[in-house]
């Protein structure tokens, strides 16, 4: 076997797909009602589009079959994390105050556990608190206890922060850090594990940028040269001037926040890896996608997911945007891409709208190979489960309501999502962090809430079907269920006992961190890859693995969730399998796979490239 797909785009002959243009119009706010009716203005694609019939009826596994013996546990203040994320409201319901923020998991020290760090946001000029509100690092004693270190290297700073992103920028073997933000990004350059020093203008981000929004971000080879590039989500075209200046309103309650609708769009960015100094190309790129109509700038972008599409070896990217379609940057291989969002099947929902999305990821399931990208979308729309029929297969449809995630979550506002393996069976499982926007939802929406619990859906896929069960405190324990105003989001081990942990993090609330206890019951192996410089993270390889008479695959890749990072270890679950009866490594443009053989089960190995 040479390459993990079939490095070769198969899509459906449609020129009324192609032919497809996003019409965008103007949405007005009117009276108190309207912020809370806002999504019905969202835009439809032409009447051409013709989307796949959704099947009736949700899968529903066995109870029998559900996983036993696993909790959740909030060991927030044991572990000694204590941070508080703080939006600066103060009552002008400015619309960046419901965003944030994201987390990361890291291992900025290099002694082989996952520290753990927070983006914090500001107060508003006028409003400074004391002590002012700063970015967080904790460091990990490799046993799940944490040590905050924050002013000890050199993070100890403050302005709006939105989201993150990790990887070593610059070819020391030091993972650098990446912070988005409102108003101008920033780059600080691990020293070692020494502290970290900002470095931004000199490696090129533009550090301050009245009127620009940045939220997710992802580190990518796009054009395969070893340099790490970076890929940069743009929300709107904001400032407190054009927010105030709009008559968001609620009836008999005030100001409200608005929504995205009534705000001009922003070019995502991506900036090309000189040898650690970026240089902006998103124009040269294809990023910079503009509203057909008017010209200006389409996206509003929340979230970003790198993969291969097409085992073509070249990674490509999906962006999700809210109230406007989605993208899918098919990589050219030529330093370009292709936005073909609408041919592909992700750009609108099944009935040819536009959603509010927010966070996503993308992977393969299980042992069949298609390829499944998940969506965090807007209260009252659900979760999207965009699949294809087989890898490398063009369009996706969007099964999240056969495959029992769709209903389950229509209701709540979803952010931050993922896919992992929480009990390691060998299937991925879903997990979303759920909140409103508006703190008094509930006066004119009674089933909504501001504070919201997270859910978790559970990837039963018996007999060869997929189809997932949603997990409630009767089967994980209360503690991952209580109600919170979840944004971001990421998994780690934390202790080093093979299961994958997780962190929360609350808009304008204290985080939260769960230890996984009991999913280690399967088997497991853990894969830590050590590239060559200068892409000593190894982003862009793919592991497969023979398990069980099945394939698994997974890509070691930058970003996910909203706003925040995942570790970057691959973990697959073996179930009650004694081991992985083989296992493939294709190192960042390789063709070649190197043989890594059989892994027995509970072994976590690092891995050189040759």
């Amino acid at each position: 076997m040479n390459e993990p797909q079939t490095g070769r785009i198969d899509q459906d002959s449609n020129p009324a797909l192609r032919r497809l243009g996003l019409a965008l119009a103007a949405a007005a706010v009117l009276g108190g009602a309207a912020f809370f009716i806002w999504r019905s203005f969202s835009k439809k694609a032409p009447a051409a589009y013709v989307p796949k019939p959704v099947a009736p009826a949700e899968f529903k596994p066995a109870a029998s079959a559900l996983p036993a013996g696993i909790r959740f546990a909030d060991i927030t203040r044991a572990a000694g994390i204590g941070f508080v994320h703080h939006n600066g409201a103060r009552g002008k319901k400015l619309l960046p105050e419901t965003m944030g923020s994201g987390c990361a998991f890291l291992d900025f020290d290099r002694d082989g556990d996952q520290d753990l760090f927070f983006v914090n946001s500001a107060s508003w000029p006028g409003d400074a608190v004391n002590p002012p509100p700063a970015q967080a690092l904790y460091e990990n004693d490799g046993a799940g206890h944490f040590k905050e270190v924050t002013r000890e290297q050199g993070l100890a700073v403050t302005f709006y922060g939105m989201g993150c992103a990790v990887a070593d920028t610059d070819a020391d073997k030091w993972d650098d850090l990446f912070i988005t933000a409102l108003g101008g990004d920033r780059l600080f350059k691990n020293l070692e594990g020494k502290g970290f020093r900002e470095v931004s203008r000199e490696a090129g981000i533009p550090r301050d940028t009245p009127n620009t929004w940045s939220t997710s971000a992802a580190f990518l080879d796009y054009d395969n040269d070893g340099w790490l590039d970076l890929f940069v989500c743009r929300y709107i075209q904001w400032s407190p001037e054009i927010d105030l200046a709009q008559e968001f309103q609620i009836t008999g309650l005030g100001r409200a926040y608005g929504p995205p609708t009534n705000f001009a769009g922003a070019f995502c960015r991506l900036y090309r890896n000189d040898r650690g100094r970026f240089e902006d190309v998103s124009a040269a790129a294809g990023i910079e996608v503009k509203n057909p109509l008017t010209g200006g700038p389409m996206a509003k972008a929340l979230g970003v997911s790198v993969n291969d599409l097409d085992g073509d070896r070249f990674a490509d990217l999906m962006v999700a945007n809210d109230t406007v379609q989605n993208f899918l940057f098919h990589n050219r291989k030529d330093g370009s891409f292709e936005e073909i969002g609408v041919s592909a099947g992700i750009a609108f929902d099944p009935a040819g709208s536009t959603r509010g999305a927010m966070g996503i990821d993308w992977a393969v399931l299980d042992g069949r190979g298609a390829q499944a990208i998940v969506v965090g979308n807007f209260a009252n729309e659900v979760t999207a489960l965009y699949m294809s029929e087989r890898p490398g297969s063009l369009p996706f449809t969007d099964d999240a309501i056969p495959e029992g995630i769709g209903n389950p979550s229509r209701k709540y506002m979803k952010f931050g999502v993922f896919f992992f393996d929480f009990d390691l069976d060998g299937r991925l499982d879903i997990f979303e962090a759920n909140g409103h926007l508006e703190g008094e939802i509930q006066a004119v929406q009674a089933e909504q809430t501001y504070a919201q619990p997270a859910q978790l859906f559970w990837n039963a896929s018996p007999g060869g079907r997929r189809g997932f069960e949603v997990m409630d405190a009767g089967h994980l324990g209360p503690d991952l269920f209580q109600p919170v105003v979840g944004r971001g989001c990421a998994y780690a081990d934390i202790d080093g006992d093979g299961d994958l942990d997780l962190a929360l993090t609350h808009n304008n609330g204290p985080a939260r961190l769960f230890r996984n206890e009991g999913g280690n019951r399967n088997g497991w192996i853990r894969l830590k890859l050590a590239g060559k410089a200068p892409n000593t993270n190894a982003l862009g390889a793919v592991i497969e693995a023979d398990i069980g008479g099945e394939t698994h695959r997974a890509a070691l890749t930058s970003g996910r969730s909203y706003l925040s990072q995942c570790e970057q270890v691959i973990t697959f679950g073996l179930g009650s399998r004694p081991r992985a009866e083989a296992v493939r490594l294709w190192w960042p443009g390789s063709k070649e796979p190197q043989d890594l053989g059989s892994i027995p089960s509970k072994t976590y190995r690092v891995i050189q490239q040759p």
